[in-house]
């Protein structure tokens, strides 16, 4: 497949007219269709703000978001939502949920993948939503998600409610799905750990911003783990950088050598976002799908990560 899933330009929105808080602002962003994408940031940075604009919960302050190349309204039914508080009528029981999925999906409904889901939790059929853990309500959710057999899956926090068994079980349901139909997922959450061997593409959003956007082991290229001793890291572009004692530890986007007795490193997808979270005023970095990286104004990051691919691993 190829195409765009999912591309926002210079979005906005504004809670409220009397309002000075953005919940997103100046967001731009695209995502290529068939990729599945780990959505990341703090608290408040904007991440289910972005998910409802997708999805044509929201309209837009300023600025423009389309999905699979149209509106989010027009493709709406090309689209499946999972909210945080996984919205379920409580009435009704676990097979009348899915018999609803059935009937308001007429385009296509898998009613397979949809009972699978629900199966391999060992849920009762005729249990009613209300009686089910908060797990087993995520269950019903992603069931639903999965059964309308979308291009686009939008999943906010989906795992949370999830013990950890479950959630990787669930995780590669997800997976296999999206390879198996090429299925374009969107995913936030704050277990950024777990987010690592799943995902192929990376937003972070801070303070309703992009701060890093692409494929993901493109990202991780663009940035070397710095450790050995303190002093300058000109010319680098530094996004955090730790000195204890005369011992330094760093994250950088490399132009050239680091230093002598220095050693380097390529971060994990963990270290790669707590770095940019503890350093919010880094610079923001975006690299499309031709490898071409934009956000900077000091930074060749072409080079950066052909330095950091040759000089990795190694004491320069």
């Amino acid at each position: 497949m190829t195409g765009t899933a999912m591309e926002a330009a210079a979005l906005g929105k504004k809670f409220g007219w009397r309002s000075e808080r953005w919940a997103l602002r100046e967001c731009t962003l695209r995502l290529p269709t068939g990729r599945v994408c780990a959505l990341v940031g703090p608290n408040g940075a904007g991440k289910s703000t972005l998910l409802a604009h997708a999805a044509g919960l929201l309209a837009p302050t300023e600025g423009t978001i389309s999905v699979l190349g149209t509106t989010p309204a027009a493709a709406r039914e090309r689209i499946a939502h999972v909210a945080q508080d996984k919205p379920l009528y409580p009435q009704l029981t676990v097979a009348e949920t899915l018999r609803l999925g059935r009937d308001l999906n007429t385009r296509r409904w898998d009613a397979a993948a949809a009972e699978r889901v629900v199966d391999e939790g060992d849920l009762n059929r005729n249990a009613k939503i209300r009686s089910l853990s908060g797990g087993q309500r995520t269950r019903v959710a992603l069931a639903l998600a999965l059964g309308k057999r979308p291009e686009l899956l939008l999943l906010d926090e989906p795992m949370a409610d999830l013990d950890p068994l479950a959630r990787h079980q669930l995780m590669g349901t997800l997976l296999a799905d999206s390879a198996e139909h090429g299925t374009t997922v969107v995913m936030s959450s704050h277990v950024v750990a777990e987010l690592e061997g799943s995902c192929d593409h990376l937003f972070l959003l801070g303070a309703g911003r992009i701060r890093l956007a692409g494929p993901l082991d493109e990202l991780l290229a663009a940035h070397t783990l710095v450790t050995g001793p303190a002093g300058d890291l000109a010319p680098h572009t530094v996004v955090e950088s730790r000195t204890t004692g005369r011992q330094l530890t760093a994250l950088i986007r490399p132009q050239g050598p680091v230093g002598p007795g220095r050693q380097t490193a390529e971060p994990t997808l963990e270290e790669l976002v707590l770095a940019h979270l503890r350093a919010p005023e880094a610079p923001a970095l975006t690299i499309d799908d031709a490898g071409d990286a934009e956000g900077t104004e000091e930074d060749d990051h072409d080079g950066a990560r052909a330095d950091a691919t040759e000089a990795r691993g190694t004491a320069v």
